[in-house]
């Protein structure tokens, strides 16, 4: 199960090992970065993951941008609280990618793409688990 971190919406997507793939799953609501904890636990129970993979929003340059630590931090607490393993990966250019992917226009309130960019986050964590950071 993926997670595109986000301060007002989290994107939540679920994949297999077997074929690589993932598929959307729901846009969940936070509060400066907060979610509804409750939520996640009952995806969690319903969906039964392995492990956990969060994005991590790296610059084009390799280094770490600011959002990096609150994305760390979610990492951490999901850790904590879900006591499965969590895995961050790589996410530059996730939303431009999930953007391009569908029909949607620019107002993420009309139409997100959160769990669709977490999708291409669990897919290529999917494709090489070695990718895979701790948080």
């Amino acid at each position: 199960m993926a997670f595109d971190f986000g301060t007002r919406q989290i994107g939540l997507a679920v994949g297999q090992t077997l074929t690589a793939s993932g598929q959307p799953l729901a846009v969940l609501k936070a509060r400066d970065g907060q979610p509804n904890w409750n939520e996640i636990a009952t995806y969690i129970q319903q969906w039964q993951p392995d492990a956990l993979i969060v994005g991590l929003p790296l610059n084009m340059d390799d280094t770490e941008s600011p959002f990096c630590q609150k994305a760390r931090k979610f990492a951490r607490r999901l850790q904590g609280r879900m006591v499965l393993p969590v895995k961050m990966v790589d996410e530059r250019l996730s939303t431009a990618e999930a953007k391009s992917r569908g029909n949607h226009s620019d107002s993420y309130k009309e139409n997100p793409v959160d769990s669709e960019a977490a999708c291409l986050i669990l897919e290529t964590w999917l494709q090489d688990p070695a990718l895979g950071v701790l948080p």
